[in-house]
């Protein structure tokens, strides 16, 4: 199965040591690991824009820049963007606040079947309000 992969679980990866890293952030990693090799990866532009924000250090953020390179960035439509929306209303009046790149990376993974590859436990929650498949290395 395509997933589609949320920024913390890039953010492990690529701007933090792995020797830093507990057991479950490692298997994060593992699974990674295993869905890169396997050529099953996406990445939303946004996603992109959120991991390069905030690196101090020039060097650093050439480093993960060009690794990220390696990721097309999927091609979004109105009607991913009309979902999100959507999937934000639900979720307001569900009493969940979230952020919009959560609920496009929603949208996208329902509108294409596709998992989310998260290790932010709110995406539980957005589950209730939307029907798209979730991989987590932490139980």
């Amino acid at each position: 199965m395509i997933v589609l992969v949320d920024t913390c679980v890039f953010s492990l990866a690529l701007r933090r040591s792995r020797k830093d890293l507990n057991p479950q952030q490692l298997q994060t990693l593992k699974l990674l690991d295993e869905a890169i090799d396997e050529k099953r990866v996406r990445l939303l532009g946004v996603v992109r824009q959120e991991l390069l924000s905030g690196i101090r250090h020039r060097e650093q953020f050439d480093r993960v820049a060009a690794i990220l390179r390696g990721f097309e960035d999927v091609l979004l439509d109105i009607e991913d963007y009309e979902e999100a929306a959507i999937v934000d209303n639900a979720c307001r009046s569900a009493g969940l606040s979230g952020s919009t790149t959560d609920f496009l990376i929603c949208a996208v993974a329902a509108r294409r079947n596709w998992a989310v590859f998260t290790v932010d436990q709110d995406f539980q929650r957005y589950q209730k309000h939307v029907h798209f498949s979730l991989i987590t290395a932490i139980p």
